[in-house]
Formats: C-alpha cells, structure tokens, sequence
C-alpha cells in the first residue's frame, strides 16, 4: 500500500516546527528517522494531514554532558548511541541496551527521540529511561517543561506530549564508580521485539545494593518499576532467602498482562527468572 496523501514541511528551524503546530492543520506527525511511522504510513494506520520533516534541526542532535547530566539530542541516531564513548561511561545501561535495538540498518536511522516518543511498551529505550530516572524536555510555544521518565510514560503509545509539543532533548544522571547494570528479554529472534524484558541500573558498594532500580518491559502497556522488589534489596546483605522474597515481591509488585506473543503465566515466569538472573550477576 502507499500513504494517504498528506502536506509536507521540511522544517528549518525549531521555531518553525513549534508554530506549525499551532496552526489549525488537522492531524500532524514529526519525522525523525521514520522506522517506526514510514511503515505506519503504508499501512494506512496513520494518515496524518501534515508531516514535518525535522532532520535538518542539528540543534536536536548530538550527545554531551551537561550541568552534571548526559544529554541527548532527541535526533541522535541509535547507532551514536551504540558508537558512543560518552554514552559507555556515563550511562552503560543505555549502552547495553542500545544493541538490543532492533537490526543496525534500523538503528542507523532510527531516533531516540522518535523511539521514546511512540512508547512502544516492547522497546528497551522507555525502559532505560525510567531506570535512570531521566528527564525528558519537550518544549512548545508557551515555553519548555522536563517530565520526569517515570510520569512521561501514560498507556500503550500513550505519552505526555500533546499535539502541539516537540521533544528536544532526553538527559540521563552520570553513572557512579559503583554503577551495575543489567538487560534480559525474551525475543524468537535477535532483534524482534521482545516479549518480556528486564532492565536493571544499580548501585554496589562492599557488597551490598546501595540503589536497585529494576524495570520490566513488554509485560504491560507501559514500562513498570518494581518499587517493593528494589526496597526489599537496597541495604541488606544478599541472602538466598532474601531473593527469593524478591522474586515472590514481583506478583504483587508488577501487573503483567499477556498478549497474542505470550501469555500472562509465561510472561510472569520469565520475569522472575530474569531477576534472579540478574541479582546473581550484579552481585556475583
């Protein structure tokens, strides 16, 4: 199939993108790298009246540290993330999770700003962010607001940006020394989607987690903190009993819904096993 026929804007300036989104266009969608909405246009699933090409905004790229915070450009590319010195010293969960992002044709294109904006509840990027507890910036003509990863995120494909906000930038807080991280997730092929998946951004000092910050994907309509399991573990001395009260935690502290790729049981299981997977290999 082709696209539903729409008006094309290819954007100067940020200014520009930001007032054509005041106007009374209809439907708008932003292009970024388009891995995600190219397709989406094909099919018809999305027909938007106006389509605003924003890759010549050089002001929403690139990668730097910032007032104590790594700062990405919402037009960074995945494969700068995944090429990046910065990004591997500052925020080796994100490293981590970078090459877990679908193929590297797709990962040359493809944004984590357009990524973090669609929310697909199966990507490991939104997960990450909640981990690190980042701050998304978005800006519009009123002026530029940071919302918190954790309050972004609202419900399938669902987000704080509203029709006539722009994301420009995504920050990150430095690892520390004492910085562990972690990613497992259940995918019938490297690079699909997963059906379950885990990240873990954590803190271990002489032994024991000083902050654990563990967050399942493709488990619901929205990335899910573990809140109860990371109390349970930070400051007290791993022990065999006390994993086993994580794991039991997770019934209670994560909702898991199935879906036509796994069923709810299945899902709940994995999501168990990954965390015990990853409290052996961050403490071990």
């Amino acid at each position: 199939m082709k696209p539903a026929q729409f008006n094309y804007v290819r954007a100067e300036t940020v200014d520009q993108v930001l007032e054509l989104l005041e106007q009374p266009a209809g439907f708008v969608k932003i292009l970024a790298g388009g891995q995600s909405l190219n397709p989406t246009l094909n099919m018809r699933l999305s027909a938007p009246d106006m389509l605003i090409d924003i890759n010549d905004l050089d002001e929403l790229k690139g990668i730097s540290v910032e007032d104590g915070m790594l700062r990405v450009g919402a037009l960074t590319r995945h494969a700068e993330l995944e090429q990046s010195e910065l990004v591997a010293r500052h925020t080796p969960l994100l490293a981590t999770a970078i090459r877990h992002v679908a193929h590297a044709a797709v990962r040359n294109r493809g944004t984590i700003g357009g990524n973090v904006s669609l929310a697909d509840p199966a990507s490991e990027l939104p997960a990450c962010c909640v981990a690190l507890d980042a701050g998304i910036t978005i800006q519009n003509r009123q002026g530029t607001r940071v919302v918190r990863a954790r309050d972004y995120f609202r419900d399938l494909y669902e987000t704080d940006l509203q029709e006539n906000d722009l994301m420009t930038s995504i920050a990150f807080p430095l690892a520390a020394e004492t910085t562990v991280c972690a990613l497992r997730e259940f995918v019938r092929r490297r690079g699909d989607f997963a059906a379950t998946g885990l990240v873990v951004n954590a803190e271990l000092e002489d032994g024991v987690f000083t902050s654990f910050s563990p967050v399942f994907f493709a488990v619901a309509n929205t990335p899910v903190p573990a809140a109860g399991v990371a109390q349970l573990l930070v400051n007290r001395t791993l022990t065999a009993d006390l994993v086993e009260q994580a794991l039991a935690a997770v019934d209670e502290d994560v909702e898991i819904t199935g879906d036509s790729n796994m069923s709810t049981e299945m899902k709940r299981h994995l999501a168990k096993h990954y965390l015990r997977e990853v409290i052996e290999e961050l403490y071990g």
